[in-house]
């Protein structure tokens, strides 16, 4: 697997610094940040966020976005996910959708979505696992059937991120049959509130609404609304992984707790948890160099969907181990309602951690990914 050194130019380090003053200018004084994509559904944050040009930032100038590198978006995701602001609402939208309309899209839907993506007006769900499916996204059963009107679409989808709260999901759906079982699938853009599809919130363990199942019966959507060419589905998603696995969402959940207990117990940390403390410093630092690698790749047009796969797995496993450490260290039992910070961030954590490695792909799957990989001789 190739990640090549790299380091943050001038200019990039200059709109990191910018992005961190805006953001203590912004949130209010009693903010509560949020673990990593735990942030709130907030629009109104989104639209103020755009109104910087940090929504959709690599989308090019002429479809309403800044014409900024990957990189450049980097530094700006690490500065809110550092500060825990509420990204929730236009999340996917940039981070996987915007990109998938570049490379895939059509020029009619890159000129209706992009525009209203950059400006935190278009919100996006994924459709893509399945009841039963576990983690073999081959396996989907939702169907589209070919129609007068379009497609006929017929199937359900879980863990569906927001989409009782979004606009649009991607759903990946199978086209035709086919032996392998890879072929014939293909992505819509099916709108939420269209009729015949129903979403129902899963409440999680600590009682947040974050994801959803959507039973989607006999959904038309028009064949404008096809993502890319019929059948190539598996391929598309394949490339979309790359920005959804390598990203600093994947190892600065557990930002916000960190600050937290230093900022409580800073003052009194004993020899091991300072120890503790450099430990998950510099495995945190080595996780972001691996991360800001595959951000450049991805910069000069390469697809590192291997490399994404093992960034997502080292850190998630991470974040999970890390939460155990301050668990440890704190020697207290959870209290969600504490009035101490780090208190109630380490609740939430404890709770959420076991969803980390879940979610982009197992852990087992991403390892299996890296193990085909090498045994091929490369990643790319």
């Amino acid at each position: 697997m190739i990640f090549a050194p790299t380091a943050l130019s001038p200019h990039e380090d200059a709109l990191r610094h910018d992005v961190r003053r805006w953001l203590a200018d912004t949130l209010p004084a009693d903010f509560r940040p949020g673990l990593g994509l735990g942030g709130r559904h907030d629009p109104g944050f989104s639209r103020a966020l755009a109104g910087q040009g940090w929504v959709g930032m690599a989308i090019p100038r002429e479809y309403g976005g800044a014409g900024a590198s990957t990189v450049e978006r980097f530094v700006v995701v690490e500065e809110l996910l550092a500060a825990g602001a509420p990204i929730a609402a236009h999340w996917i939208a940039e981070r996987q959708t915007a990109p998938a309309l570049l490379r895939f899209g059509t020029e009619e839907q890159r000129r209706w979505f992009l525009p209203r993506i950059a400006a935190g007006e278009c919100f996006f769900s994924l459709g893509m696992s399945e009841p039963d499916a576990g983690s073999d996204l081959a396996s989907v059963r939702t169907t589209a059937t070919r129609t007068e009107e379009g497609w006929r679409v017929d199937g359900t989808k879980v863990w569906t991120t927001n989409a009782h709260l979004n606009h649009f999901v991607v759903v990946l759906c199978r086209t035709s049959a086919a032996q392998d079982r890879h072929a014939g699938l293909s992505q819509l853009i099916v709108d939420l509130s269209s009729p015949g599809v129903t979403v129902s919130p899963i409440p999680l363990i600590d009682g947040e609404l974050h994801v959803n199942e959507v039973v989607l019966d006999g959904v038309v959507v028009p064949d404008e609304r096809v993502l890319g060419e019929v059948g190539q589905g598996w391929a598309q998603v394949t490339a979309e992984l790359a920005h959804e696995r390598s990203g600093p969402d994947r190892y600065l959940s557990v930002l916000g707790l960190l600050r937290a207990f230093v900022a409580e117990h800073g003052k009194d940390l004993d020899e091991a948890a300072a120890e503790a403390f450099g430990g998950i410093a510099a495995r945190l630092w080595s996780i972001r160099q691996l991360s800001l690698s595959v951000a450049r790749a991805l910069e000069q047009g390469e697809a590192p969907a291997t490399e994404a796969a093992l960034v997502k797995d080292v850190g998630t496993v991470f974040e999970q181990e890390v939460v155990e450490t301050m668990r440890d260290l704190a020697a207290a039992e959870i209290d969600p309602e504490a009035a101490s910070l780090f208190e109630r961030l380490l609740a939430e954590c404890v709770l959420n951690a076991p969803s980390w490695t879940l979610r982009g792909g197992t852990t087992e799957v991403l390892r299996g990914i890296a193990a085909k990989a090498l045994t091929r001789g490369g990643a790319r």
